[in-house]
């Protein structure tokens, strides 16, 4: 992080770089897919996990390197003309670490998702060629977060009804692009939406955040799309009018022939179906064996699952799971199903599952295309091979 970027902003609590690895957790390489700055969760690792996905095997998502930040000398700068002490110049409200923790807090159990989640179809299914991280499915991750309503440190800040965006400001180092420094990373949300169900998390399923996830503070948007979720939050601009950024302007934009010239900005996600198995997984010929997985829709609950074994001809109906792994919060994120299979023949065979939202969406067979490779959500052809 630059020091003139740090002092434009009023941000506190300077990180430093992790040495070395721009990721600090562990990668091993039969949990995560490594893709330079990210790491991609492995789906076979969840297949004996409960609702949430554990912090160790929760995926990276990083535009440049995940700092270290002390908690202990972060601060929280709110700031903007959408709050009333705007006519005071240079005026901001600042909150310590200690300042969340003592304000009313409340857990939210939500998906964060990658908007290029199952980028790499495009391409392998549809062989439409797409730049960025070659996702297959591992770039979401449930945990139960806790925090303070976004609402509750607005409102103390001084927001008013003029306000119409809110921006949160990470602490990573800028990102630049083709010679472009584009600042830190940061994304609007609608007043609305942030006075809504937005968090300040400082724990996740139970534990402070890890680093690479936005230890000490990030934000948690439920139902959008995870670049909204700005990790290591250090300022928020709150603002009577709307603002803007390369993330909500060049980058996490629909372009292609069936989106507008100006694009469409994502926001929700779409409905994904995968198996908590191996990809290329080889299975016993002639057993029983009972696959499992997990459906979601960032519009809503899941309403069914349907399962294909011979490659789309037939469909059969997914068990929603009732043992363990059981959510206890209903809808919150991801639906968890089962389904029996008798393995046939030696031989290579492609499984594949097919969700639908309470909302009536169901995965297409093939994925609307855009250039920037978001939101494939076409059908997942996942091969095994049978011996």
């Amino acid at each position: 992080m630059s020091q003139n970027r740090t002092a434009r902003l009023g941000l506190s609590g300077m990180a430093t770089a992790a040495p070395g690895d721009p990721i600090v957790r562990a990668l091993p390489a039969d949990e995560f897919y490594r893709h330079g700055l990210n790491a991609e969760m492995r789906w076979e690792v969840m297949r004996d996990k409960g609702y949430t996905v554990p912090n160790a095997s929760f995926f990276v998502r990083n535009h440049t390197s995940t700092p270290l930040i002390d908690a202990e000398t972060w601060s929280l700068r709110v700031f903007g003309t959408g709050l009333r002490s705007a006519a005071t110049a240079g005026h901001a409200v600042r909150f310590s670490y200690q300042d969340l923790l003592d304000l009313p807090a409340r857990t939210v159990v939500a998906a964060i998702e990658c908007a290029g989640n199952g980028r790499s179809f495009f391409a392998s299914q549809q062989g439409q060629a797409v730049p960025g991280t070659p996702w297959r499915l591992g770039a979401i991750g449930v945990a139960a977060w806790r925090g303070v309503p976004l609402s509750v440190v607005l409102d103390r800040s001084g927001i008013t009804r003029e306000a119409v965006d809110v921006m949160p400001y990470g602490l990573d180092p800028d990102y630049v692009s083709g010679g472009v420094n584009y600042g830190p990373v940061r994304r609007p949300i609608p007043a609305a939406k942030a006075l809504d169900d937005v968090i300040l998390a400082y724990e996740m399923n139970g534990a402070p955040l890890p680093p690479d996830n936005g230890y000490p503070v990030r934000v948690i948007v439920p139902r959008w799309a995870g670049i909204a979720s700005v990790k290591w939050v250090g300022a928020i601009e709150v603002s009577a009018t709307p603002l803007a950024s390369y993330w909500n302007t060049r980058a996490y934009r629909l372009f292609g022939l069936a989106y507008p010239a100006r694009g469409t900005l994502v926001t929700t996600q779409a409905v994904r179906s995968a198996f908590e198995l191996e990809w290329d997984a080889r299975l016993p010929a002639h057993r029983d064996y009972l696959l499992t997985g997990r459906s979601w829709s960032l519009n809503g609950s899941i309403a069914r699952t349907e399962i294909s074994a011979d490659g789309g001809r037939r469909w059969q109906l997914a068990v929603p799971r009732r043992r363990r792994a059981q959510s206890p919060w209903p809808g919150a994120a991801w639906q968890l199903w089962e389904f029996p299979w008798r393995a046939p023949g030696p031989g290579s065979y492609t499984l594949q599952a097919r969700a639908t939202d309470v909302g009536g969406v169901t995965q297409p067979a093939t994925a609307t295309f855009n250039t920037l490779g978001y939101q494939f959500d076409g059908i997942v052809s996942h091969p095994v091979t049978v011996a």
